[in-house]
């Protein structure tokens, strides 16, 4: 039996905390070193461990409720496929459905709960990724997304934190903000952030365990019920970020956890007339299609739906002039952590003919002393890409590039699946700038390179604001002022996250709003203040305290 309409327990019972927006301060979640001795170090390891050796049992649950179905599928680690490390089910369209019925069922009663009682979960989860189960979700993290230990922490510990904690402040700040009441003894005006009327739909990506927790948590926190779709190969750190939530008292049946094929559960939730707003981190072809989808069936919907979207991008690196060794360093952490798989990685760079002599060998240096492997190595650099599609990807786009006259591999370029997906960075050079190297997303370690004539920075700014279909992120490298700012204006659509004498990664929660335009997504800024008016509805009521005396205008008189 399905928990259809449960009553939800008082959230102020739990943590026993008065919040308002005066009241409730935050700030970012430190960052651990994980120095060797360290006791936070010799706990991810010991977790990680763990991990390594079970296979975590994973289940549907709808109205906090488990299910289990015969469609069984396993996440493997990246480094080494033949390692399960987790078993899960993939929920049928009749089971998606019944999600969606019972998060209707508890709609009411969550949106209606004071926004205060609401963002404490979210504020005692955060709590407890950021100490107790901090080294449990980092090693989930590593054994399921192939992410070194530093990867990690920034991803699942810090940002998830910060991720909760900051939202829950939008949230009351937002709530806090109400209309002008210019003569308070006639009449008043007051606004209500409702939650949206049906349901929203997180489709969550493998790359980042915060992005999951994210996708799901902000449309919850302020009011909706949310069926949540995780990442098959993020399976674990999503299973017990979701786990986290509840044991902090997230009620059953607000966030339903839904492991599913991915046209199975999209044909299904667009199909539903309760959909009010898809969430989504992934693909450009997969959030078009959802979008036509949700296009096609407008006239049954109860509401027009949110859409969300976050798609990726083709990042690049604008090397004008500068400190090269720093340049280098951040084109070294750009285009190779995590293997290239962040949404923000450089995957092209132009440097300035006159910097690309001393930049090439340094680059190349650098580039030599990357160290590959398992992430319980913490002497690794980075790891394997995701799984055997992704391999099989980036491969190609390598074999591409060995066969091109116009592209020349100067480091890397070896790829080896026989133990797990690894890809060797690799980096090229090319005489066409509009060569696919430099305009499609590969979302592996490949960086590539093109040299222009410095008297030519004018044309090819133009040409890296033409080239790629995305507008996600980009660096800008130059010690003339004048010359950045001229760059600004070029590329003024061509980035939502804009570096100046930075690497194109490494946005934090509140300090740097993340998103892109153009096939980049939506631009929704996750991370910002404006993001949970996304997911809200709100209603604007005006009481009068003094009756209305005449129909008539002065100037009829």
């Amino acid at each position: 039996m399905l928990c259809r309409g449960a009553k939800l327990f008082s959230v102020s019972r739990i943590s026993g905390r008065t919040i308002t927006a005066r009241t409730l301060s935050v700030h970012n979640e430190p960052v651990y070193d994980f120095e060797p001795g360290s006791k936070v170090r010799s706990e991810v390891l010991e977790s990680l461990a763990k991990i390594e050796s079970t296979v975590e049992d994973i289940p549907i649950i709808v109205g906090g409720e488990s299910i289990r179905t015969q469609d069984v599928r396993y996440q493997v680690s990246p480094y080494n496929h033949h390692q399960k490390i987790a078993k899960y089910y993939y929920a049928s369209s009749d089971i998606i459905d019944k999600a969606i019925e019972n998060a209707l069922s508890v709609r009411r009663e969550w949106e209606r709960k004071p926004m205060q009682d609401r963002v404490q979960i979210f504020l005692k989860a955060a709590d407890m990724i950021a100490g107790e189960k901090r080294a449990d979700i980092l090693a989930a993290t590593m054994a399921g997304q192939a992410k070194s230990i530093v990867q990690a922490e920034i991803d699942a510990g810090p940002e998830l934190v910060d991720f909760f904690r900051f939202n829950a402040k939008y949230a009351m700040d937002m709530v806090a903000h109400q209309p002008i009441s210019p003569t308070p003894e006639v009449y008043t005006n007051t606004t209500d952030y409702r939650g949206l009327e049906g349901f929203v739909a997180a489709i969550s990506p493998f790359n980042f365990t915060a992005i999951g927790g994210n996708l799901a948590g902000a449309p919850a926190m302020v009011g909706n019920v949310v069926l949540w779709k995780p990442s098959d190969t993020a399976m674990l750190s999503n299973y017990l970020t979701y786990k986290i939530l509840v044991e902090c008292g997230l009620p059953p049946g607000v966030i339903q956890f839904v492991p599913a094929d991915g046209p199975t559960f999209g044909d299904t939730v667009t199909s539903s007339k309760d959909l009010a707003g898809i969430n989504f981190t992934g693909s450009v072809p997969t959030f078009t299609r959802l979008w036509q989808q949700v296009g096609q069936n407008l006239m049954n919907y109860r509401t027009f739906p949110r859409l969300g979207g976050e798609c990726g991008g083709k990042n690049f690196h604008f090397i004008y002039s500068g400190d090269v060794t720093s340049i280098v360093n951040g084109t070294i952490r750009s285009a190779f952590e995590f293997s290239g798989q962040k949404c923000s990685a450089c995957s092209r760079a132009y440097i300035s003919e006159s910097m690309w002599p001393e930049f090439k060998e340094a680059l190349l240096e650098a580039c030599k002393n990357l160290k590959i492997g398992e992430p319980k190595d913490l002497g690794i650099f980075t790891s394997a890409v995701i799984d055997a599609a992704s391999f099989k990807r980036v491969k190609s786009y390598i074999e591409h590039a060995k066969s091109s006259s116009d592209v020349e591999v100067l480091a890397g370029g070896n790829c080896d699946d026989s133990v797990g997906f690894f890809v060797e960075p690799t980096i090229l050079k090319t005489t066409n700038p509009q060569e696919k190297l430099m305009n499609e997303e590969i979302f592996g370690p490949v960086l590539t390179c093109y040299i222009y004539k410095d008297s030519e920075y004018k044309s090819t700014l133009k040409m890296i604001d033409e080239t790629s279909p995305f507008g996600l992120t980009g660096s800008i490298y130059s010690t003339d002022e004048s010359l950045v700012e001229e760059a600004k204006d070029v590329l003024r659509n061509a980035t939502g996250n804009l570096y100046i004498n930075d690497k194109s990664t490494g946005s934090v929660v509140a300090q740097q709003w993340f998103g892109g335009a153009r096939k980049s997504g939506t631009n929704d800024k996750p991370g910002g203040p404006h993001y949970l008016h996304k997911w809200v509805s709100p209603v604007v009521v005006k009481r009068t305290y003094q009756p209305l005396q005449d129909w008539s205008y002065p100037s009829m008189k």
